[in-house]
């Protein structure tokens, strides 16, 4: 009866036991949260049920704003195992699964994303409007259209056959020169892409693609985001090697994706130019675990193990240096909804409880532009919040079981 009376009501009261604010760092106790037409209107100690408005009773449940995850690929709808896995489907076909993977993150506590790359082009911005719309649920998405990459490169699809040639919809980024960059980039801006995600380097979960090489060219990555400030927006970059992590932050981007073999002199130049770096320090392990389980291919489990030590000390490196931290998962290389496993490695190498919950809250809606709407519950924020059993400021890892989900006022997960 709480799903469709919160669906349709004006007005919703959340009487929230616990309830964490990010945006000062503090815990605040027995709280009324009201949102009217779905965003946040009041936030103050519980004084009773209100005569109008539905009631959402979370009263023995620490609440916290809903989590904001910038590196997902919800849209794609599968995960990484096989090379060749994005050949195998019709864009029908994954247009569905990325409806069912993005009600999965959302029940998972993730009530707003950044995609930041599909292989079958602008899908994902096809999912984003269907959630915007209503006629899938799902969390709030910026999304990418397509990877800005070489022929062949970290974002292109990569082990088959040398005779098969791809869609002309997995080709929809492939960048040669600067010119084409520029090109490209208006193209995914016109047919609605929110930012533009450039492959700078290799990658791990490519055939033939070497993490700590350059791809992109400084030039490429200059027109890039040089055209993408024209369309108001910006560029991230996937960057595993030191100097393809230090071109990229030259060439204007806005974060840095994974930034595994990020050295000393890369942390100083985020730091310096206010770069967020875009750390998926759990993925590792699963990798090694069950990719090797599941028969990967032996380059992927390789690549793995060179970079994986490497990245999480340099996150660690980071945290110490006070780079800005966002949180990103690479959701998809690991099964949907497993996201906030990362929790724990952020807090196994250096962060605090609440400095890890800030990284999925208020620092990644800054990094989203986005700062005024998620991340936080005070009033004029969209009304997106989790409900967990206990304090994960003691216990971080009780944010891989939360219990309830509410997006805009509505509840899309009962405790």
């Amino acid at each position: 009866m709480l799903l469709g009376q919160a669906a349709q009501a004006a007005t919703v009261v959340v009487h929230a036991g616990h309830l964490i604010d990010p945006e000062q760092g503090r815990v605040l106790v027995d709280q009324a949260i009201t949102v009217t037409d779905g965003r946040v209107t009041a936030v103050g100690p519980w004084k009773g049920a209100p005569a109008g408005g539905t009631v959402v009773d979370w009263s023995g449940y620490t609440v916290l704003p809903g989590l904001i995850d910038c590196h997902t690929h919800i849209s794609d709808g599968f995960t990484e195992g096989d090379p060749i896995e994005a050949l195998k489907h019709t864009p029908q076909e994954v247009a569905l699964k990325g409806a069912e993977t993005a009600r999965t993150m959302l029940r998972a506590g993730f009530t707003s994303v950044r995609d930041v790359g599909v292989y079958r082009g602008l899908t994902d911005v096809a999912l984003r409007d269907a959630i915007e719309q209503g006629e899938v649920p799902g969390p709030r998405m910026l999304v990418a259209g397509a990877y800005i990459t070489i022929p062949g490169g970290g974002g292109a699809v990569t082990g088959a056959a040398p005779d098969v040639v791809l869609p002309a919809d997995m080709q929809y980024g492939y960048v040669r020169n600067a010119d084409e960059a520029r090109t490209k980039v208006d193209f995914l801006f016109q047919h609605g892409a929110d930012f533009i995600k450039l492959i700078a380097t290799g990658a791990v979960l490519a055939i033939g693609s070497e993490p700590g090489a350059l791809e992109l060219t400084p030039e490429e990555m200059q027109a890039a985001c040089d055209e993408a400030k024209l369309h108001g927006s910006y560029c991230i970059a996937h960057a595993h090697g030191a100097e393809g992590i230090k071109a990229a932050i030259r060439a204007g981007v806005r974060s840095i994706e994974h930034a595994s073999l990020i050295d000393d002199e890369g942390i100083a130049m985020a730091k310096k130019a206010g770069v967020w770096l875009d750390m998926d320090i759990y993925d590792g392990d699963w990798i090694e675990e069950e990719g090797t389980k599941q028969g990967w291919p032996a380059e992927y489990l390789a690549k793995n193990r060179a970079t994986t030590d490497e990245q999480r000390e340099g996150f660690a490196k980071a945290v110490r240096a006070g780079v800005k931290l966002s949180f990103g998962t690479d959701a998809g290389v690991y099964p949907f909804g497993l996201g906030a496993r990362q929790f724990a490695y952020m807090v196994r190498y250096g962060m605090t409880p609440m400095q890890a919950i800030q990284a999925a809250t208020t620092v990644s809606a800054d990094l989203l532009r986005r700062s005024k709407d998620v991340g936080a519950l005070s009033p004029g924020h969209y009304g997106d919040m989790i409900a967990v059993a206990g304090d994960p400021l003691k216990d971080i890892r009780l944010l891989e079981q939360v219990r309830g989900v509410i997006k805009g006022g509505e509840v899309m997960k009962v405790p």
